[in-house]
């Protein structure tokens, strides 16, 4: 049986926020979710990942602006700290006051920056393979062009299988949908960002986290090394980390059950529904 509940939007730090929820059925009994997806992925991407979250969590997961069908344009700020503000301003517009936050990629940047500057509500971290790349550092291993080139086809129009030669190994539904969705990716957004992964220091705010915290690793993503690790725990010795070994940088996309034991393991929930069910 499907966790999915409703989409909907909300006005929050002066725009609108668009979320898909998944999971919340049961009254406030489960505790609360957000989701914070990366750079080019609008919210119903995560779709078949919030579905799993659901049975666990009262999920939301949100289209970061300028991406899904939240608010976009040439006259928003898609800076680091604007959209790191979002999620604040989004729990506190659906008077969400205790909550759990995970974050992908350019979410899980998204969501450390949020941990540091709005840490009211917030109960727990989850950064899932966030880049590591900033001021002085070596670059994000992922290139503007991969991005950029195709927005530019999806916003013309490209079915799943031009989609195949930027995503090579993901499932047909899988192509299908990020062709059908990737046009709502507003191009300047996408740059702002991907320029900020070199020029926003990521590890600032390591230092600074008061909550739980979970580093998920992709074990064959290459964004995030051994040293990159070991600096990490010496800002922060108390951050959990660890490898989905048979994942790239799109964890639950190469490995599902390995990104969800991992989540499971972290809050001591079963993952699967065999699992919880036995």
């Amino acid at each position: 049986m499907s966790t999915f509940i409703h989409g909907a939007n909300v006005q929050a730090n002066g725009i609108r926020q668009h979320y898909l929820r998944y999971g919340g059925q049961d009254n406030g009994a489960k505790p609360v979710l957000l989701l914070i997806p990366g750079i080019t992925s609008p919210a119903i991407t995560w779709g078949f990942v919030a579905e799993r979250l659901g049975e666990h969590f009262d999920t939301y997961v949100l289209d970061a602006r300028g991406r899904g069908l939240s608010s976009s344009g040439p006259d928003l700020d898609y800076g680091t700290d604007a959209c790191a503000d979002d999620i604040s301003a989004f729990a506190q517009a659906l008077g969400l006051t205790h909550y759990h936050l995970a974050g992908h990629s350019m979410g899980a940047r998204f969501a450390v920056r949020s941990a540091a500057r709005n840490p009211a509500g917030l109960q727990s971290l989850v950064l899932i393979d966030p880049p590591v790349s900033g001021p002085g550092r070596r670059e994000y291993p992922s290139k503007l062009p991969w991005y950029v080139d195709s927005i530019r086809l999806a916003v013309t129009g490209m079915d799943a299988q031009a989609m195949r030669a930027f995503c090579p190994t993901w499932t047909l539904e899988q192509l299908q949908l990020r062709a059908e969705w990737l046009h709502t990716c507003y191009e300047p957004a996408i740059v702002r960002a991907f320029n900020d992964f070199h020029d926003v220091d990521f590890h600032q705010d390591l230092p600074k986290l008061a909550v739980p915290t979970l580093l998920m690793v992709a074990g064959r993503g290459g964004v995030i090394q051994a040293g990159d690790e070991a600096e990490i725990l010496d800002l922060n010795p108390a951050i959990n980390i660890a490898r989905v070994e048979n994942a790239g940088h799109m964890i639950p996309w190469d490995d599902l059950e390995g990104f969800l034991a991992t989540f499971g393991e972290f809050y001591d929930h079963p993952p699967t529904r065999t699992q919880r069910t036995a």
